[in-house]
């Protein structure tokens, strides 16, 4: 986070609409938006999806595809409007004056060419340097973005890249012409937490180090508050509040920045108070409604709200909002909270409904043999132990290849284990008849992340979730009741059936994909990422009415996610994996308020918390580098090699590097797989002022050691 910048902007949007005209009609995306972004600054575009953040920022760059188009408004660009420019001088700005970062980047590269081509291509595109120059500056882009080895990397494909390592490619790429403006698209969505904070700390360098301008297009407010200096709040194609972060979050000035932080999972929020979940959905911008696009979904608003659109007014400090309720206290006062709920986590717990013993799950990988035998293995699942208990949530976490969803699959009996065991109501799920196969199916059932996928777009709600019923002996009218007890079950109107998934929010879609899973009356619901690719306010539907269903019906839920916050605030106890191994397990308020596992630490303070204040004061760890490959795990304790408190840093901490750690109880339920075992557990306490550097991102403590793996940020 930089200081706000008094230069002249080096982007400034006034009055821009962008509309796409349909069969159905004109969708007015973007509705007469206006703000500017100075040289060094990072600007936040935040709002759900369909708000008009990402419509905004084609429009900017004049590349909305048909039928839309842009129809008003004026985009200036360091001091020349870039849509009265012809396409070939538009063309010349984009990766040169302005640079862009998608949000999925396995998908913004090239599969087929190779990174050294790709990013020569983009320099010779706008700058006359023959090969061999342009080649020499892709190895330092490569460098400067934390690649490690970039002269080897220069030669793989984009598929030899982990998600966070082609983010930063796609990073490299953006800066190859040193651009005085960067549009970041979501650029850290469904990335883990420590390469999400490498990224951040990356973006939050260009303003520092070379004055550049970022507009960061995102709905974490989380990241909003770590990386950025102002925020502009969209809402049904509309700006309705800008101001600096600081402010805005300490007093919204619209109900709707509101209704997003109270939304949004904290690791400081009480787990027993439900997130706030906005009622209702936005507005069709094919029909805009009359007055405020908000007023129906605020229980605050008066009979103004609903006939006359308020304009975006700025006060004596600067800020903007577009609101006729009066402010209160210097702020709109938050909605009224819901009681507490009862939480399972103190129910008395009985015989475990599931339990996993010593499960291992391992694969041959590399070249064979003359033998026909595989060299090496890859163990995804190396010696998991835990249990889950009726009416219980365990929350399971870890970053991307540390074997969660190796250990979903495991637990649906979709693969066998390799060795070891897993007992349903005492019963091992191994070796099991096909009648036996079906009546567990049944016990268990899975949520996939992406309800869009998981639902066949051809066939109504209705036909979806009755298509799970088909098992059992009704009739259509018994069924048809069935689907509309599911539907009401979830917070939905029976009316829904006829509809198809289009038609639905993700929100939405996602209560559909949870109805048809309870449809055979499951005792235990193994969730994979359910909520990762929501916006907050769906998230916060969703998660709440899971709570509700478990205290309704005692369900039991696996909640497999990589978002530390959201997983604390639904999960009873929490279990952290890495490598394949549990490194630490307990009581989630313990684990992320006191962790005993120095990776837990670590994850814990790579949080973006939708808090500015604790985010430019608390110390931060940003493991450098990614998760070692389960088939040449390091010897030891397998983190140590990017451990902050392990042998890299520590001379005496040999033993880190040649004895494994067992997973020993500590008492109270908590259990960690370390040798020094809750000596990283302060941090993310707050740090002296003094002690802040000048990007404002709080005290950062790097680690990792030299090796494949490693990278410096």
């Amino acid at each position: 986070m930089n200081t706000i910048q008094t230069a002249e902007p080096v982007l400034r949007v006034r009055d821009l609409i962008t509309t796409f005209h349909t069969e159905e009609g004109a969708v007015n995306a973007v509705r007469g938006v206006s703000f500017d972004v100075a040289p060094g600054e990072v600007l936040a575009l935040v709002g759900e999806s369909g708000s008009g953040k990402s419509v905004t920022a084609m429009s900017i760059l004049n590349m909305v595809r048909r039928p839309g188009r842009v129809e008003g408004g004026s985009v200036e660009f360091d001091g020349r409007d870039l849509l009265s420019l012809s396409e070939s001088e538009q063309r010349s700005i984009r990766g040169s004056g302005i640079g862009m970062i998608f949000q999925d980047p396995v998908g913004s590269l090239n599969p087929l060419m190779r990174v050294r081509d790709q990013l020569v291509e983009a320099i010779q595109a706008h700058e006359p340097v023959d090969r061999k120059e342009a080649e020499r500056r892709s190895v330092q882009l490569l460098a400067d973005v934390g690649i490690p080895d970039p002269e080897a990397r220069m030669a793989d494909y984009p598929l030899a890249f982990s998600g966070g390592m082609s983010q930063r490619v796609m990073i490299a790429m953006a800066l190859a012409n040193k651009p005085k403006l960067i549009i970041a698209d979501e650029p850290t969505t469904a990335l883990d937490v420590t390469i999400q904070a490498q990224i951040l700390e990356l973006l939050a360098t260009l303003g520092r180090d070379h004055g550049t301008a970022v507009l960061l297009i995102t709905h974490n407010l989380g990241v909003v508050a770590r990386a950025c200096d102002r925020i502009a709040v969209m809402y049904a194609g509309k700006i309705v509040e800008t101001g600096p972060v600081g402010e805005v979050f300490a007093t919204p000035g619209h109900p709707y920045t509101r209704d997003l932080l109270g939304a949004t999972p904290s690791l400081d929020r009480p787990r027993a108070l439900p997130l706030v979940a906005i009622d209702g959905r936005p507005p069709s911008l094919r029909t805009p409604p009359r007055g405020c696009a908000y007023a129906a979904r605020d229980p605050r608003a008066f009979d103004r709200c609903f006939v006359e659109d308020p304009a975006l007014v700025a006060d004596q400090e600067g800020r903007q909002r577009a609101c006729w309720l009066p402010l209160e206290a210097g702020t709109v006062a938050p909605r009224e909270s819901t009681e507490a709920d009862a939480s399972p986590a103190e129910q008395e717990r009985t015989e475990p409904i599931l339990e996993v013993r010593d499960v291992k799950r391992s694969y041959p990988a590399g070249k064979k043999t003359l033998l026909g035998r595989r060299r090496r293995v890859l163990r995804a699942v190396d010696g998991v132990s835990f249990s889950i208990h009726d009416g219980e949530t365990v929350g399971l976490i870890g970053e991307s290849g540390c074997g969660k969803s190796t250990l979903g699959r495991l637990i649906l009996g979709i693969e066998s284990p390799s060795s070891g065991d897993i007992l349903f109501r005492g019963r091992s799920i191994v070796g099991r008849s096909p009648g036996e196969r079906r009546t567990y199916n049944q016990d268990v059932q899975l949520v996939f992340q992406n309800p869009m996928s998981s639902l066949n777009p051809r066939m109504t709600i209705g036909q979806s979730i009755g298509e799970a019923l088909r098992a059992a002996p009704l009739k259509d009218a018994a069924r048809r009741s069935r689907v509309h007890e599911l539907l009401e079950l979830v917070g939905m109107e029976a009316s829904a059936e006829d509809r198809f998934p289009h038609e639905f929010s993700g929100g939405q879609r996602q209560r559909v994909v949870i109805a048809r899973a309870l449809a055979v009356n499951p005792q235990l619901v193994v969730l994979d990422e359910a909520v990762a690719a929501l916006d907050v306010s769906l998230q916060a539907q969703v998660i709440n009415l899971l709570r509700d269903l478990q205290r309704r019906i005692g369900l039991s839920y696996l909640f497999i996610g990589h978002d530390l916050a959201t997983v604390r605030h639904i999960s009873d106890r929490i279990i952290v994996m890495y490598l394949g191994e549990i490194v630490e397990m307990g009581d989630a308020e313990q684990i992320t308020a006191a962790p005993l596992h120095p990776y837990t630490a670590s994850l814990i303070s790579a949080v973006p918390e939708p808090d500015p204040a604790r985010e430019r004061t608390a110390e931060r760890i940003v493991l450098t580098g990614e998760v070692p490959t389960p088939i040449d795990p390091p010897a030891g304790c397998r983190f140590h090699t990017r451990c902050p408190i392990g042998p890299m840093h520590r001379d005496d901490r040999g033993i880190c590097g040649t004895h494994r750690p067992a997973l020993q109880d500590l008492g109270d339920g908590r259990k960690a797989a370390c040798h020094f075992p809750g000596e990283l557990s302060a941090v993310g306490a707050e740090a002296a002022p003094a002690a802040l550097p000048a990007s404002g991102l709080g005290p950062v403590r790097r680690t990792g050691g030299a090796g494949p793996a490693d990278t410096a940020v």
